[in-house]
């Protein structure tokens, strides 16, 4: 099976090729740079040198989020855009379980986030194990860090902590997580969009016409948009 995944869900933008199965190529980058500008000429670039025409994929996998809510719009629409003009089936995964997937193997519990500003992160947690996979253990929930990490706290297990976000938060991680608390290296908070493509290899297409971004809160507009709505009804 031949598989483009695409993330510009975050500050790191990733595009990978799989080619019968086997990762032929990957482009990541983590610079503050334009995704909407960037984007296009890496998936060419990648599909040139993997030498992947665009009527040979099978699939495309996309980077639903949380995360940048431009970012999102721009993987997504650019995903979408592409499985239908090429007619193929598109699958959508949580950009937090592909951080997650950077865990497989360890057979751990594993908390991946992104920092939602304000002590609020994007967070769920998921149990990787020794085939590979992560599952979803507690819902992805935007949330007070300090309320999540008291939870995860009381539980008591040993958990790592994966994020491009990790040195915002690394002193609270450690003062409500103590010893239980695993951090890795720098470069093992990045999601690759290898593993979103395997993520999604085996998932279920979306409908396309359906397919949303995952938020999981409103943007700000649309928040003080349903704010307004709600007062005028008590007036």
């Amino acid at each position: 099976m031949n598989i483009l995944a695409i993330d510009t869900s975050n500050e790191t933008m990733g595009v990978a090729v799989l080619k019968e199965g086997q990762l032929a190529g990957e482009y990541i980058t983590k610079v503050k740079k334009n995704h909407s500008v960037r984007l296009l000429p890496a998936i060419d670039q990648i599909m040139r040198e993997t030498e992947v025409n665009p009527k040979d994929l099978d699939k495309i996998v996309v980077a639903k989020g949380p995360g940048s809510y431009t970012g999102v719009r721009i993987g997504l629409s650019t995903a979408k855009t592409m499985a239908w003009t090429l007619n193929i089936p598109i699958v959508a995964v949580s950009s937090l379980e592909v951080v997650a997937y950077q865990s497989a193997y360890l057979n751990k519990q594993v908390c991946p986030f992104f920092d939602a500003r304000r002590g609020l992160v994007y967070t769920g947690l998921y149990q990787s194990n020794d085939k590979g996979n992560v599952t979803l253990l507690w819902d992805e929930i935007n949330i007070s860090f300090e309320k999540w990490l008291e939870r995860l706290a009381e539980e008591g297990k040993p958990t790592v902590f994966l994020s491009q976000d990790v040195d915002i938060h690394k002193g609270l991680i450690e003062e409500y997580m103590g010893d239980l608390a695993i951090i890795p290296e720098s470069m093992y908070h990045l999601p690759r969009p290898s593993l979103l493509a395997l993520a999604g290899a085996g998932k279920q297409p979306d409908s396309l016409h359906t397919l949303t971004p995952n938020y999981l809160r409103l943007v700000e507009a649309e928040a003080k948009w349903l704010e307004k709505q709600e007062k005028s009804k008590d007036d």
